[in-house]
């Protein structure tokens, strides 16, 4: 079992309360207003035991009888950044699905969700009542964006100050468990998104106490984090096993680890991974770790070993959505040009291999190489999407694609990504074609609130060619409201998208799931009549084959063979409709084009 350095520690007589401060002469430990003085050690500890402080109890410590902080491992914060800290005791919940081990990753379909927005409510109770839209569509797993505790009263989450602490916005701690116990006996997974290449920048305090925690480098989000310091290390490693052992997630996704500032960066996430194999060994769990990696290090990813040891089962996957975004809407500003020339063949690249950048040149960034070779890697290492928080909320008004894109070519673009062998993710309110925005939203105070304001309107105004003041407010109300669900719509406007992607999803539940263990990358091309072919070995020696029309026009099949039986779209037809797809499942390999 991993030994736990931070945060409180419940006792037989009271709690244990610890800070790692080495650049404090003295801390005390305020526990409901009483002072208790705490004990140094060489290594910049300081410990104390205070008989009576139990579960519930509100403290703070207090650093050279000058500033007032709270526990950087906070369980919960009922006061917001600033306030006391509350000590929880997480095995005082009972759980219900106490048989649940989890699922494993090949049967893996992910709806990323943000609680604030999810549910009217916006609360983890508000996301619990929809969980049986989750089932009825055919989705095996939430994702959580980020919920570390952060300041004001509404964040996409990722101005995490308090790692450990979920935001009390949404909540209580029981009640996130309730969230994650009521998704189990549904036989969903619930997936954390998790943020170790910064803090936010308000109402963290480590700066002063510790500043052994930060190096002179920089993210683009702010200071960079110097994992080479062991505690530093083991500070992010045990807020892993924390959500995972004490909440029961069944996974996390670590954000922009390309940010991470080395060294330290990469053995803390191997530590982190071997630390989080032991978790799932001692209880018998399926627990997935993905990535975001800019840097597309396929060297970093194993998605078969089931035991994470140092690796990580897969990675999103931000090429397939570029390039789909470049052929779905024209648009090849920023990142896109690196998709402008050639979208088709990219997809069908990475229909046959994963990634589309392996180390080729980026012209977006100046020429530079970017990524490593796939080699080996099964389809199970890539996480796909057509949308996803930061590509809607990092647009200037935050528009879905369905603002910029057809109909006819958006469920084109889901016939094939919900089917392919990859593990496909959609953003909450995809499953039915909702047009609700998502724009990016904080709630600042003073100066930083302002210049959040300002950063985010010149940003745009230049990349959008739109006037500064139309760009939404980041910090108004109205645009946290915005980005709330239309629920309505989805029996509405947005019915027939939503049959049509439980169609699909009953297809890969039925036809596809059950032999993906073992699936590989086959063959794939893009022919110059618009024609994407693609074949795939699954694990019972099948192949699953693919023919599209990526067009506008009717194509002609010409030698684009289809093969075996057809589980979507029916017998593809000589002359192929307008963004069509043809699904089938035969023995052996498909006919050579």
């Amino acid at each position: 079992m991993t030994v736990r350095r931070f945060g409180p520690e419940i006792t037989a007589s009271g709690t244990t309360l610890r800070l790692w401060a080495p650049a404090a002469k003295t801390v005390d430990a305020m526990v409901e207003g009483q002072r208790h003085s705490m004990t140094r050690s060489e290594d910049g500890w300081f410990a104390v035991g205070v008989d009576g402080a139990a579960a519930g109890s509100r403290y703070r410590f207090r650093i050279d009888d000058e500033l007032d902080v709270p526990d950087p491992a906070s369980n919960f914060q009922p006061e917001d950044v600033a306030g006391p800290s509350q000590i929880i005791d997480h095995d005082a919940f009972t759980w219900q699905a106490e048989s649940w081990r989890g699922r494993p990753w090949h049967e893996t379909v992910l709806l990323e969700c943000h609680v604030g927005a999810f549910s009217p409510e916006g609360t983890y109770r508000g996301l619990i009542d929809k969980l049986d839209h989750v089932v009825e569509t055919g989705i095996t797993a939430i994702e959580l964006m980020p919920l570390a505790d952060f300041p004001g009263r509404w964040n996409w989450g990722y101005d995490g100050v308090l790692w450990f602490a979920p935001d009390h916005t949404y909540g209580s701690p029981d009640e996130l468990k309730q969230l994650i116990d009521s998704a189990h006996l549904r036989n969903i997974m619930v997936f954390l998104d998790v943020v170790y290449n910064h803090f936010g920048p308000e109402g963290n305090y480590l700066g002063r106490y510790a500043p052994q925690f930060f190096k002179a480098a920089a993210t683009p989000w702010g200071a960079a984090i110097d994992y080479s310091i062991p505690e530093v290390r083991a500070f992010a490693i045990e807020n892993a096993v924390h959500w995972l052992r004490d909440y029961r997630f069944d996974g996390l996704r670590l954000d922009a680890v390309h940010a991470l500032a080395e060294p330290g960066g990469l053995a803390m996430l191997q530590e982190l991974s071997e630390a989080v194999g032991v978790v799932a060994s001692e209880s018998g769990r399926h627990i997935h770790l993905v990535l975001e990696n800019d840097d597309n290090r396929a060297s970093l990813l194993d998605p078969d070993t089931e035991i994470p040891s140092g690796r990580y089962r897969a990675q999103w996957n931000d090429d397939y959505h570029h390039a789909w975004h470049v052929l779905l809407t024209g648009e090849t500003h920023g990142y896109y040009s690196d998709y402008a020339s050639g979208p088709q063949q990219m997809i069908a690249q990475m229909l046959a291999q994963g990634f589309a950048y392996q180390g080729e040149p980026s012209r977006h960034r100046g020429g530079k190489p970017r990524g490593e070779k796939v080699g080996g890697l099964s389809p199970a290492a890539f996480v796909n999407f057509l949308q996803n928080h930061d590509q809607i909320g990092n647009r200037a008004f935050g528009d879905r694609l369905g603002l910029s894109a057809s109909p006819i070519a958006i469920e084109a673009a889901l016939a094939i990504t919900l089917l392919a062998p990859m593990p496909p993710l959609l953003f909450m309110g995809e499953d039915w074609g909702a047009r609700t925005p998502f724009p990016f939203f904080c709630d600042f105070d003073g100066a930083l609130a302002e210049a959040v304001r300002q950063g985010r309107r010149r940003e745009f105004a230049q990349s959008y060619a739109t006037s500064a003041q139309d760009v939404p407010d980041p910090l108004a109300p109205s645009t946290f409201q915005a980005a709330k669900l239309d629920w309505a719509a989805r029996d509405g406007e947005g019915l027939a998208r939503h049959q049509l992607v439980k169609a699909l999803l009953d297809v890969r539940r039925t036809e596809i799931v059950p032999r993906l263990r073992g699936a590989s990358f086959a063959h794939s091309e893009f022919l110059q009549s618009n024609i994407l072919t693609a074949q795939w070995t699954l694990g019972d020696d099948q192949t699953l084959a693919l023919i599209a029309n990526l067009s506008g026009e009717i194509t002609t099949r010409g030698h684009a063979a289809f093969h075996g039986r057809s589980i979507w779209g029916g017998e593809a037809p000589e002359r192929l409709p307008p963004w069509s797809v043809f699904w089938s499942i035969g023995a052996g390999p498909a006919p050579p084009i």
